[in-house]
């Protein structure tokens, strides 16, 4: 599959119709359903197939962040053979109480792996996190920036992003 069938395919699955209340408030009549890539297993294996081309070398181990992160960095451990580990919004009051489930991140080199970026807010603030538990992070990794300003806000943090597709691209109106 070429990257442009590639990014032809999540919008067949992920593009719907209809009548949706965005997170805004405002209303739409079509609604991006990154569920629905992240769930089917072969269209999940060929974005993973293609993510693993933008790995820096010295990855120690794949951050995925709840909840559309996880399946992505899973399948992406599967393609390299990096462990995962599991990224909470928060720590869990119970248990262990770990905001990282999985491999250990203190002094590790992780890539933070996450479906889609539009702010970036939630992964700068997931890297802050993993950085006060010993982590290093350099990278981040993405199946689609939506280039609302996420690349630009994790830069101030020290943070690449890295995307499999810009906006454009995966809407079909890019190069």
């Amino acid at each position: 599959m070429t990257k442009s069938e590639l990014a032809a395919a999540i919008r067949a699955r992920s593009r719907l119709e209809g009548t949706f209340r965005l997170r805004s408030g405002a209303a739409a009549t079509e609604y991006f359903d990154k569920y629905r890539f992240e769930s089917d297993p072969t269209l999940l294996s060929a974005i993973a197939r293609e993510l693993a081309q933008l790995v820096p070398p010295d990855t120690q181990a794949l951050a995925g962040l709840e909840l559309g992160g996880i399946p992505v960095a899973t399948a992406l451990s599967l393609h390299t053979g990096l462990p995962c580990v599991f990224v909470r919004k928060r720590a869990k009051d119970y248990g262990t109480c770990r905001l990282a489930e999985g491999a250990e991140v203190s002094g590790k080199r992780l890539l933070i792996v996450e479906d889609v970026v539009t702010s970036g807010g939630q992964v700068a603030k997931s890297c802050d996190d993993l950085r006060r538990l010993g982590a290093s992070i350099g990278h981040a990794l993405c199946v689609i920036d939506r280039c609302a300003g996420g690349r630009e806000l994790l830069q101030e943090a020290g943070v690449e992003l890295r995307a499999l597709f810009l906006a454009d691209e995966w809407r079909g109106t890019g190069t």
